[in-house]
This record gives C-alpha cells, structure tokens and sequence, in this order.
C-alpha cells in the first residue's frame, strides 16, 4: 500500500506560479514512477507530468516550458513547479504513484485555481 498526501493548491493570477507537494509513505520502495494527473469539471483526468525512479521525466504538450516536475528520493517527495499558469491550467490536481506491479495510487487532490 501506498499513501499519497497532495499540498500546494491555491487561486493565483494567470502569470502567476505554484508549487504542489505530495508525500508518500507505505511501500515506497516498489514504485517504478510518480506523477501528476489533473481533472477540469466535466473532462477526464490527464496526464500532467511523470518522473520515473530512474529521473526520466514526460509532460503534456500543454505544459511544456511551464512546468518541471522533480523528485525527491531521499523525503519520498515529489513537487511539480507550475509558472506562467493559465486559466485553462484551472483543475483538480491528483499526485499518482505507479509500482512496479502495475498498481496505481492516487492521493485525494489539491485544487487550483487560475483567476483574475
């Protein structure tokens, strides 16, 4: 099992950045990636970023350039810095974790909020 804490939501300006966190705790040891999923009212959940145990990382096109998502190994961390956000950036953001099972855990979500 593994648990998964998100933190860092907020309502910013468009322009504006954010930071999200997510905690893992549990069988840490068996992930093979983590990343980021966010899900608009009336569209399905997509990726945002991925980082695998190894450092490779994968961004949506839509966030390229905007976005980095980095790791931390030693705090069982992951964060996903956000700049130049967009009202279209505006969803609820879901912290994933992948083992090398194939079993996908997901934490509960941090909204963001892109708004003049």
């Amino acid at each position: 099992q593994v648990q998964l804490v998100e933190s860092g939501g907020g309502l910013v300006q468009p322009g504006g950045s954010l930071r999200l966190s997510c905690a893992a705790s549990g069988t840490i040891g068996s992930l093979r990636a983590m990343g980021w999923y966010r899900q608009a009212p009336g569209k399905q959940r997509d990726l945002v970023a991925r980082i695998t145990s190894g450092g490779a990382t994968t961004y949506a096109d839509s966030v390229k350039g905007r976005f980095t998502i980095s790791r931390d190994n030693a705090k069982n961390m992951v964060y996903l810095q956000m700049n130049s956000l967009e009202p279209e950036d505006t969803a609820v953001y879901y912290c994933d974790a992948l083992t090398v099972y194939s079993v996908r855990y997901w934490g509960q979500g941090t909204q963001v909020t892109v708004s003049s």
